[in-house]
């Protein structure tokens, strides 16, 4: 809530003139308190999407709450880590839902199409078979988020000849997304063969001295290769909502 001085603050910058009444909005954030949850309904108009529900941790009544928020003004909501009985109960209550057990993701609704979806692609890489629901997490994400999305799985540097089959594959993508657990080598090859920037997830398969992921996040941290960006483990959601950002960033450079 804002308080009352700089409230009067914005009135007189209106009245003067220093402020549009459109930018004197933005002051005044629309959202929903649940108690448990405030509910972000200008997400969309600042960071070009609406708020996203990180289920994992939250009730499934906590979950389908904060969904109807969002479904009841703009008929779409977005849940990623989703557990079973959430999924459950959401789809008892919905009839439009999309679960993907894999990547463990939930669509409410249709999302409205955007007037300028990015452009481009963006080109999903897994190492291994082990890495593909953190990938599908991230494909899910892109794609919802509007963007173009292949994926390529079992590319990792084991067997180095698959990933060298798809050279084509990987030259026309506009941004690429790598997930690998292990040592977490495969980005900084993947970087090393295309002008594209990389997104790096390292993922938390491995044994032992994996760490569960931190030796992957250290080694793409480490990477001697160029424009090798890095999330953090097994952020497929994180790493969707980037490769999104850089397209539509893209797009927008463009227009001007």
């Amino acid at each position: 809530m804002i308080d009352k001085s700089r409230l009067k603050e914005i009135l007189e910058e209106v009245r003067n003139g220093d402020t549009s009444v459109e930018d004197a909005l933005g002051f005044f954030p629309e959202e929903e308190n649940l108690e448990f949850a405030r509910v972000d309904h200008d997400r969309k108009d600042r960071c070009g999407f609406p708020e996203v529900i990180f289920a994992e941790s939250k009730t499934p009544e906590q979950s389908l709450a904060i969904a109807e928020a969002l479904v009841n003004k703009t008929g779409f909501a977005f849940l990623t880590r989703v557990p079973d009985k959430t999924a459950k109960l959401l789809s008892s209550h919905w009839k439009q839902t999309e679960f993907n057990p894999l990547s463990r993701t939930m669509l409410i609704g249709k999302i409205t199409a955007e007037p300028n979806p990015p452009k481009g692609k963006v080109l999903i890489v897994s190492a291994g078979t082990s890495d593909i629901p953190v990938a599908e997490e991230a494909a899910v994400t892109a794609r919802v988020m509007g963007c173009s999305v292949t994926s390529l799985h079992d590319a990792g540097v084991a067997g180095i000849h698959r990933l060298l089959r798809a050279r084509a594959e990987l030259a026309s993508a506009s941004v690429i997304i790598v997930t690998a657990g292990m040592e977490g080598a495969l980005p900084s090859v993947v970087a090393g063969l295309v002008s594209a920037p990389v997104i790096g997830v390292p993922t938390s398969v491995g044994y032992g001295a994996a760490f569960k992921g931190i030796a992957a996040l250290l080694g793409m941290l480490s990477s001697c290769a160029n424009g090798v960006a890095v999330v953090n483990i097994d952020n497929g959601f994180g790493a969707g909502c980037l490769a999104a950002r850089i397209l539509k960033s893209n797009g927008d450079n463009n227009e001007h």
